[in-house]
């Protein structure tokens, strides 16, 4: 079965540790625990990998971001990328074209990601489960330590 798992950027980036650095891959801007977390997950557990971003939508590791920024879903700015573009994204991307969706973000993300895909599109979130941060980083460590998913 093929599965893309969707994961948060996360508001630490490279350039937090180098200001100077130019624009980066995705696979090497996000650099904070979570994301790291989740990133070890996806490339363990599932075929391929794309990152969520308020501000850049679905992000392939190998796409480029050009500088740092923090915009999140929860805010309420013009930065925030629509609704109808990630649904563009979705398709151009072919994100689509995969049997199961395995989406580790957090509760703020679940709207938007059901809306960005048909809903005939199986989604499992298995974070979902725990509250707090530090409980789906506890569930993400050990699921890779042990080699066993989170179900």
């Amino acid at each position: 079965m093929s599965q893309l798992c969707i994961i948060p950027c996360g508001k630490k980036k490279i350039w937090d540790k180098e200001p100077n650095r130019g624009a980066t891959q995705v696979k090497d801007t996000y650099i904070g625990t979570f994301h790291t977390l989740c990133r070890n997950y996806a490339l363990q557990f599932t075929d391929q990998w794309v990152v969520l971003s308020a501000k850049h939508g679905f992000l392939m590791p190998e796409d480029i971001v050009d500088e740092n920024y923090d915009v999140t879903f929860n805010q309420k700015e013009k930065e925030i990328i629509t609704l109808e573009r990630l649904q563009h994204q979705v398709k151009a991307k072919r994100l689509d074209q995969v049997e199961e969706l395995i989406i580790l973000t957090g509760k703020k993300y679940k709207k938007v990601i059901e809306g960005s895909f048909d809903d005939r599109m199986p989604m499992k979130f298995p974070l979902e489960a725990y509250n707090g941060m530090g409980y789906m980083q506890q569930a993400l460590k050990k699921a890779v330590e042990n080699n066993i998913p989170i179900h």
